[in-house]
């Protein structure tokens, strides 16, 4: 799987279509295998340009998927194009609708306490086949008992929502207690669990979402400027090929 990767400013992600890594997670929950999904945004890129220990913890995960449409427009500049933007938060969605469909036991961490109940209390209400066999808020002290809990449940799928890079570092760390499929997935629950809106479909088919979430947390323009900074790096990678 490894072999198929594109380097973007340092981070190397998987190249396939949505169809196909939705096809490779059905196989890993039927096998019950033990994966790790990263899903880099600019932002993530520049953080593990300037971390050493985080760039090698993303670059060894099972699956890296462009979550951006920055990381789309980068590797066509690059000239080496990606098939297509698989987020994070349709992974997700993905995940849980085929833990209902093979009735998989799934486990929640991460989020503001209300976030995280509103998730599990969805995934009760509307995925009735999930075995939601734990769930914690990301406001924790002592993260041992936690992963206890998940080796003792031992879940097939574990959604981490610390925030990037937390959640990350926690499933590098963590991962060989239980054989699951673990992905950090930063504010997803948020959305889930409809404490949030997502942007629009027509927003989301012109690859704005990004001014959305600015516009309804203007808070968010620190973040934002990593956008501009990376594309610059970009620029100047694709002039250097060009040299070579």
């Amino acid at each position: 799987m490894h072999k198929n990767r594109v380097n973007i400013l340092g981070t190397e992600f998987d190249n396939f279509t949505a169809k196909q890594f939705h096809q490779y997670l059905d196989d890993d929950l039927d096998l019950k295998a033990n994966k790790f999904i990263v899903t880099p945004n600019p932002e993530i890129v520049l953080s593990a340009r300037k971390d050493n220990n985080f760039s090698k913890i993303i670059n060894n995960a099972d699956y890296v998927i462009p979550d951006g449409i920055g990381i789309i427009k980068g590797a066509k500049s690059l000239g080496t194009p990606l098939h297509e933007r698989i987020t994070g938060f349709d992974t997700l969605q993905y995940l849980i609708t085929a833990a209902n469909r093979k009735q998989a036991k799934v486990f929640l961490l991460g989020a503001k306490p209300e976030v995280i109940q509103a998730s599990a209390d969805k995934i009760k209400k509307d995925y009735p086949q999930i075995d939601l066999v734990g769930y914690h808020d990301g406001y924790f002290k002592d993260e041992s008992k936690i992963v206890e809990e998940i080796a003792d449940k031992k879940p097939n799928i574990v959604l981490v929502a610390l925030g990037s890079p937390k959640q990350e570092l926690f499933i590098n760390k963590y991962r060989d207690q239980a054989d699951a499929i673990w992905i950090g997935v930063g504010g997803s629950f948020d959305v889930f669990s409809g404490t949030k809106k997502r942007a629009p479909q027509i927003v989301q088919k012109l690859n704005l979402e990004w001014f959305y979430r600015l516009v309804k947390e203007p808070t968010r323009i620190g973040r934002m400027l990593a956008i501009p900074k990376y594309m610059n790096l970009i620029s100047k990678a694709k002039k250097s090929n060009t040299k070579d």
